[in-house]
């Protein structure tokens, strides 16, 4: 986390001098304020600017290393988002939601260290993508994640997708029973959380980030119909069967 661990990023980045790192601002979101990093100096200039000394814990930055091989379905990369409902955490008590989707980049993908700074090609959000010129406003640049697991399947074989998927469920998993301590457990509460995965073209995922109250706007048809179904599922687990509260109307 920066700007607190900033000697503990230069000792790191100095083990890994060919890596790329990702920065992400911890209080914003749909790709806002992200940018990739090949050299220390780009952070030395970043992190010298005066603004860092009056920045507080809720607007520091994450630095992580960048997945430089990420798989790719057609020659551009994905990531998936896939959402967790929780309603209780002792004991822990999850559902996995199968309608997710996974969403792409419209550019190509390349590693090449010119194009670092082109969103496009780096950020899978729809806030970002729905700005490139390749945009597409039919599908939006989603492919449910039904028909990418039948893709894979095609490409890769059944078994080595099932193993991935399994390993999806873990990190789900690991990710929750890590925050579990901590959290307030409260029988009246629940969370929908977004999960959003990239996956490597070895077939291993990796946690990009935990989204609590994802959005459910939709860009298309199809994301309507689906999160209007994640919706009626979340109500049909959250709300008793035999709740009958005549004063309640919907």
């Amino acid at each position: 986390m920066l700007p607190a661990d900033y000697s503990l990023f230069v000792e790191e980045f100095r083990r890994c001098p060919n890596a790329k790192w990702i920065m992400k601002p911890t209080n914003r979101a749909q790709g806002k304020g992200i940018f990739i990093i090949n050299r220390l100096a780009q952070i030395k200039k970043w992190s010298s600017n005066p603004r860092w000394a009056s920045i507080p814990l809720k607007e520091a930055y994450l630095i992580s290393r960048y997945i430089e091989n990420p798989l790719l379905v057609g020659g551009r990369k994905f990531d998936l988002r896939i959402y967790v409902l929780v309603t209780c955490y002792r004991p822990l008590r999850v559902y996995l939601f199968v309608h997710g989707f996974a969403r792409f980049c419209t550019p190509k993908y390349t590693s090449d260290v010119q194009e670092l700074d082109n969103p496009f090609i780096h950020l899978t959000n729809v806030a970002v993508q729905k700005h490139g010129e390749d945009y597409n406003s039919m599908h939006g640049g989603k492919w449910h994640i039904r028909n990418l697991r039948l893709f894979l399947e095609a490409t890769r074989g059944r078994e080595a997708v099932s193993v991935l998927f399994g390993q999806i469920d873990s990190i789900i998993i690991h990710s929750l029973k890590a925050v579990q301590p901590v959290m307030v457990s409260d029988k009246h509460c629940f969370e929908c959380y977004g999960y959003d995965i990239i996956v490597d073209d070895q077939l291993k995922p990796w946690l990009v980030e935990v989204n609590a109250s994802p959005s459910l706007s939709a860009t298309t048809e199809s994301d309507r119909v689906m999160k209007t179904t994640l919706l009626r599922d979340i109500f049909a687990v959250v709300v008793p069967p035999d709740f009958s509260d005549p004063s309640y109307k919907v």
